[in-house]
């Protein structure tokens, strides 16, 4: 009873404390036991115990399915191993190569840029911003999309093709979505730092180079939109902060009392509509 009454008018802390000394004396009490009982036999006892169960009927309910990962071609078993990992090592990198070579690149950009020039910080969220861009990605590319479908994916799944035809037919509608929106002063750069001959028509254009010349491409386009936007953002950020320093209110941060007045201006002009408007027209021009 007085060991009672002093834990109660102990602080709560010190109870826990003590109360987590206790049990990890208690484990280790119970540890040793086990391994006394162990080395007295208990390795024998366990094993009679395991051999006398009764026999499994074959139904176990917490087995785990097989599965199996195999890939036709080559010969020997380093050939089917290398396949094995460019495999995987495509499916770790392909979302970022998926993205590189399409509209994402603009538009999340573009959406960033809009949220900084209105000064929201983190509204939208990143979620909202990426998932907005990944749709009107889907949206924009649907007609690449839909030829890669018909001309390879689908003859490919009905078995009509090999692998390597359907990767042949899929290449050109996507090279050529890079090609329309990739500057050829980006495209020759990477030409001559790879240090391969001049090319003769696009079709001599490795997709190495074209890749990195459509993301570089991508960007300077999304940063000429962003810069767009900010220009009367940042032309009512200058009003008021010469109206604060007129009324000598030069303490009080101009973010503060612009950021009503974008939101409003934002929302008057339709900002979301004249945005991603225009953004999906600059894709089909």
């Amino acid at each position: 009873m007085c060991y009672v009454s002093t834990l109660r008018s102990c602080s709560p802390k010190l109870v826990t404390t003590v109360r987590l000394v206790l049990a990890v004396i208690v484990a280790l009490f119970a540890l040793d036991a086990c391994l006394i009982l162990l080395s007295n036999g208990g390795e024998g006892l366990i094993s009679e115990a395991w051999s006398q169960a009764p026999p499994s009927t074959g139904q176990n309910l917490l087995s785990t399915p097989k599965m199996s990962f195999s890939i036709d071609g080559g010969e020997g078993d380093w050939v089917g191993s290398l396949r094995i990992l460019t495999i995987l090592t495509l499916m770790t990198f392909g979302p970022a190569m998926i993205l590189t070579m399409t509209s994402f690149t603009r538009i999340v950009i573009v959406f960033s840029l809009m949220r900084q020039a209105l000064g929201t910080q983190q509204s939208p969220p990143n979620q909202v911003v990426i998932a907005l861009s990944l749709f009107l990605t889907v949206f924009i590319m649907q007609p690449v999309w839909g030829k890669i479908q018909s001309e390879a994916l689908i003859p490919f799944v009905e078995e009509q093709i090999s692998q390597e035809v359907a990767i042949a037919r899929a290449l050109p509608p996507i090279r050529q979505f890079m090609f329309k929106h990739t500057r050829e002063k980006d495209l020759s750069l990477f030409v001559q730092i790879s240090g391969d001959a001049k090319p003769t028509s696009r079709d001599d254009i490795h997709l190495y180079q074209l890749i990195p010349a459509f993301v570089i491409s991508e960007l300077k386009t999304a940063f000429q939109i962003g810069f767009m936007i900010y220009v009367p953002f940042l032309v009512l950020d200058m009003v008021v902060a010469s109206i604060l320093m007129a009324m000598g209110m030069m303490m009080l941060p101009p973010i503060l009392i612009s950021l009503p007045f974008k939101l409003m201006l934002f929302v008057l002009v339709d900002g979301w509509h004249l945005l991603v408007g225009n953004m999906v027209k600059s894709f089909n021009s």
